[in-house]
C-alpha cells in the first residue's frame, strides 16, 4: 500500500516536535517510513561525518554500506550535488554501489538543515523496479525540511 503522506506528516510532526538531535530524528523517521509502505525494502540515513564522506546512520532493513564517499553511488551523487536521486533501475546508474543484491530501484534525498548545511541523505531502496515517483520525492523532501530545520551542521573537528 502506498504512503499516506498526510498521515505520515501528522505522525512525524507529533513524534518529533521540539527535537533537534539529528540521530534521534533519523531513527524515528527511518522507523516510521520503513513500516508505512511495502515498496520500502531498506530505509535509512547516511550521515555526513567528515568532508565528502557519508557513514551509515539509523536504518531499518538488512545491512547497509558502512562508508560512502561523495564520489560514489546514488547516495554520493545526492550528497555531492545536493539533489534528489530518483533511480528506477539501479543497474543503469553509473557507479551504483550494491549494498544489497535485491535492490532494484532507489530514492535518495539530501537532508539539509534550515541554514542549508548538508546533514546527510535519506536512502530508500526497493526490491521492485521503478518503485518511486516524483510525488514520493516531493513529499519526502518537505518532511525532511520540516524535521531537520533546527539540526546543527556537522562538526568535523577531530576528523582527518
Amino acid at each position: 500500500m502506498p504512503v499516506n503522506y498526510d498521515e505520515l506528516e501528522n505522525t512525524l510532526a507529533s513524534l518529533t516536535a521540539g527535537e533537534c538531535d539529528g540521530v534521534a530524528l533519523m531513527a524515528t523517521i527511518a522507523c516510521e517510513l520503513h513500516h508505512c509502505d511495502d515498496r520500502f525494502d531498506w530505509t535509512g540515513f547516511y550521515r555526513v561525518t567528515a568532508p565528502d564522506v557519508l557513514k551509515i546512520g539509523p536504518y531499518q532493513g538488512g545491512h547497509g554500506c558502512l562508508v560512502i564517499p561523495f564520489d560514489r553511488g546514488v547516495c554520493g551523487a545526492a550528497a555531492r550535488n545536493r539533489t534528489v536521486q530518483l533511480v528506477g533501475d539501479v543497474s543503469a546508474f553509473p557507479g551504483h554501489i550494491a549494498c544489497a543484491a535485491s535492490t532494484r530501484s532507489e530514492l535518495v534525498l539530501p537532508v539539509m538543515n534550515g541554514d542549508g548545511a548538508l546533514i546527510g541523505v535519506l536512502d530508500i531502496d526497493s526490491n521492485q523496479p521503478d518503485a518511486f515517483t516524483q510525488t514520493d520525492a516531493d513529499r519526502l523532501s518537505l518532511i525532511l525540511a520540516r524535521c531537520f530545520k533546527d539540526v546543527a551542521a556537522p562538526d568535523f573537528r577531530g576528523h582527518a
